[in-house]
């Protein structure tokens, strides 16, 4: 079985490579340190599951899993994750992704989330879905205008309440101006908001542009 990590730190994935090489028999665990590279690696080597984080150099993990999805739509994709915002994780799972788990867990932890979606099933940390089902809407009720966006105008979203400018944006997702203005605008009517300090300010309301690197 071929596993695919996802991160920029070294020593992250070494450790990660030693756990579940000492725990789960017959698997092989190749590893990138970005996006570009991962979205790069499974076009030769089609990995059975990709274990990956959310903040990555160049484009997002959660671009990742977008451009991944549209190439092998069938692949599992694990969020390992130091960023635990609840408003990431549903974008993580509306983006397609099969499980999500802190960087805080205990090993044990990774490897039955990953022994569980190889299974074929869903995971996510059981702290995190317990939030997930008990948090009450109404503690933020600005968080309910997220829903109404696509994985993309979120990720346009955190990009612009960070302050990069279209052109950075365009080329990170590979797309034109014109489409991240378009994106813009959308973004700014669904969220209420009428410039970019609104957002800026939404981002830090919500915990996302605190707790987030995810455009960097």
């Amino acid at each position: 079985m071929k596993i695919l990590l996802v991160d920029d730190h070294p020593v992250i994935r070494e450790g990660c490579v030693h756990v579940l090489e000492a725990a789960i028999p017959d698997i092989e665990v190749s590893h990138a340190g970005s996006g570009e590279q991962a979205c790069e690696l499974i076009v030769y080597h089609i990995p059975g599951l990709v274990i990956m984080d959310i903040s990555l150099p160049g484009i997002s993990g959660l671009e990742t899993c977008r451009r991944m999805l549209q190439r092998l739509p069938q692949l599992p994709i694990l969020f390992f994750s130091a960023h635990t915002s609840l408003a990431l994780v549903r974008q993580a799972m509306d983006q397609g992704a099969r499980g999500y788990i802190g960087k805080t867990s205990e090993p044990r932890i990774l490897v039955q989330a990953v022994q569980r979606l190889l299974a074929g099933h869903l995971y996510i940390e059981q702290a995190l879905a317990t939030e997930l089902v008990c948090q009450n809407p109404s503690a933020h009720p600005d968080s309910l205008k997220l829903k109404g966006l696509s994985a993309r105008e979120f990720e346009v979203f955190v990009m612009l309440a960070r302050g990069l400018p279209a052109t950075e944006i365009a080329k990170k997702l590979c797309i034109s101006t014109k489409t991240v203005a378009n994106y813009c605008t959308q973004v700014k009517h669904k969220l209420q908001t009428a410039n970019q300090a609104g957002l800026v300010h939404l981002a830090m309301e919500l915990g996302i542009l605190n707790s987030t690197s995810c455009a960097s």
